[in-house]
This record gives C-alpha cells, structure tokens and sequence, in this order.
C-alpha cells in the first residue's frame, strides 16, 4: 500500500512528466545516440513495460538504515556466517594468498565481503538487472544516480561481458557474487584467469581479485588492518562530543564519525581497549565510530570497507566477520545468518 502511494504521489508530483512509456524511448534514444547498438538496446528494453512496485519497496527499507549499529551486527554476525567464512578461507586458500600477492588485500576481508554480499557465492540475485535500474531510474529519489546505472548496464551488454539473459542481480542492480554496480563492474572488474571474461557471478578468480581490485583502487594500504573494537565511558563521551568534530566527506555515513586524532589523544579523552587496557602505541591517527552501546577506533583502510557500501553498520560487521574468520577462537552459538540487503549507492 505504502509503496503504491508513493508510485501514485511520484506520478503525480509533476504535471509534465512524460509517462514511463515515454520516459522509456528517452532512455532508447539517448542509449543509441551514445554509440550503443540498436539491437543490444532494443532487446534489454524489450520486457521493460512499467516500473516494478516492490523494488520502490525494497528500496525503502533496507536493513543498514533501519536497525541500529548493534542490531544490525547481532542479526548478520553469527556463528553459521563465520563458520561459512573459516570453510571458504580453507577451500579457496591457495587462490586468495595470489590475490593477496596482487592487490594486497588481505584473505580475510576479501573472504567477508564475499560472504556479505552473497553468502559465500550462494545467493547473487535473481532480478533482471535492466528493469531493475529502469525502475529506479524512473523514481525521482535518486533518478540521476540510476538513470546513469542503466546506461552502464547496456554498455555492459554492448561490450558482450555477459548476455541478456545471465545479467542478473539485486533489486537495485547490484550484480554478480561481488555485488557491484554496473558503473564499479566497468571500472573494477578484474579477469584473474586471464580467459577473456571478467566473470563476477561464476568465477572465484574473477570474483576474489574483483573484491580485491575495489578495495585498492580505493585507497586500501597493505600490511595494515582496519581498527578495532574500544571502549568509552560516560565522561569520555562528554569530552568526545564536546571536544571532537565530526568527519565530512561524500559517504554520508561519515558525518557519523570523527575526524581522525593520534592515539594520544584518544588516551587523553578516555578511550581504552576493552577490559580497560590502554590503546596500542601507532603513529596512524584514527576516526570513533560509535553506536548506542559498542565504538570502535577504525584506521584508513576503513574507508575503503566503507566506500563498498556507505552504512558503518554493514562495515563494521565486516570488519568484525573478517576478524573472527582468521581467529582460532570458537563463535558463540547464535541464530541462522541473514544475509545484508546492502545499499547500493555505491560503488561507482
């Protein structure tokens, strides 16, 4: 109903909008007069009739932005997701250790993105990925954003890395076991096995060095970890939101941090490891993310998690999966995984 309304009240908003049938040879028009070929256009378009409601509603609800921080992380982190984690880091050992080599990322992160975004290659979407994006392009919410996806997305099929009926994805567009948007397929894909495919929905090569390639290609440092898990006491948070300024920057989940201060002053404002331990002596300054009851000091390569999805409830929880697949420590019995909805604003 709700979902309706708002298909009723975007249709509505604008007098002069041209109808999605209209709407829709805009997009054919402006495809071909980029240099697509007509027929790869007109096929894609072909089964493209009206936007689809229950993509408004999943667009609407997703779980980053509904739960809280330690909510978020209790549903997704759980002994079957880490368990899955310590199997696919054994099975795929060999081949991570050469994307290592390569990217410099470390087996574990790349190992939890994968299992967040697809549950280990189990699940990678089933949704036709054009009608999808014509959807949202269609929206008004974010109509920039996704009208240029949908480009991307014929530009994909223009170049023949996939055909029609194999390009599949998430409600928002996001492809493949890696998840990326059209416009991040195009710039950070990577064919690993060197066959001439950049296959990220079948092939754990293409797949891992594509997780990997993304990581580095935004900003990620080798031989550096992410940050870790502190503690803050009533008096420290006093000082810390009186004294310390929030970041900015293009994600908007970074207006829910700090600016980054060396580790000195974290100790002067009261911060400690859990158990109250102090902090550990390192030049790299660090940003506070903080939820209702659990914070973290998170170092540079956070912003690359980060800028794979802009919700700290989804990095932080992979920060912490690929912690706990590379501990030897037993996790603690919990309920089944759910895997995340991400948000898919990102990764352009």
């Amino acid at each position: 109903m709700l979902v309706a309304l708002t298909l009723a009240l975007a249709l509505g908003q604008e007098a002069a909008r041209p109808s999605f049938a209209e709407w829709l040879a805009g997009v054919r028009a402006e495809a071909i007069a980029r240099g697509l070929r007509e027929e790869v256009v007109d096929a894609a378009l072909a089964d493209v009739s009206e936007p689809q409601p229950i993509i408004l509603e999943r667009d609407r609800s997703q779980a980053e932005t509904v739960f809280s921080l330690e909510t978020y992380i209790g549903r997704i982190l759980t002994r079957k997701l880490i368990l899955g984690g310590r199997d696919a880091f054994t099975t795929h050992r060999a081949l991570l250790e050469q994307i290592r080599e390569r990217y410099g990322v470390p087996p574990r992160i790349v190992v939890a993105i994968w299992g967040m975004e697809s549950n280990y290659g189990r699940f990678s979407g089933v949704r036709p990925t054009v009608p999808a994006l014509a959807t949202l392009a269609w929206d008004p919410r974010r109509a920039a954003f996704f009208r240029g996806e949908l480009f991307n997305a014929l530009e994909i099929l223009n170049r023949g890395d996939i055909d029609l009926p194999h390009l599949k994805g998430s409600w928002a567009g996001a492809m493949g076991q890696v998840q990326f948007m059209p416009s991040s397929y195009l710039k950070f894909a990577e064919d690993f096995d060197g066959d001439g495919k950049r296959d990220i929905w079948s092939n754990p090569g293409d797949v891992f060095a594509s997780i990997a390639n993304y990581l580095k290609g935004h900003g990620w440092a080798a031989d550096h970890g992410w940050g870790r898990e502190v503690t803050v006491g009533p008096e420290a948070s006093r000082r810390i939101a009186r004294d310390v300024a929030p970041r900015s920057g293009s994600c908007q989940a970074t207006r829910n941090m700090t600016v980054a201060l060396p580790t000195t002053r974290w100790e002067e404002l009261g911060v400690r490891l859990p158990g109250g331990k102090a902090l550990p002596t390192k030049d790299a300054p660090s940003s506070l993310v903080s939820g209702s009851t659990r914070h973290f000091l998170v170092d540079a390569n956070y912003d690359a998690i980060l800028d794979y999805n802009c919700a700290h409830s989804y990095a932080i929880t992979v920060a912490l999966l690929g912690d706990a697949i590379a501990s030897d420590k037993l996790p603690a019995a919990s309920k089944s995984a759910k895997p995340a909805k991400p948000r898919r604003k990102r990764r352009g």
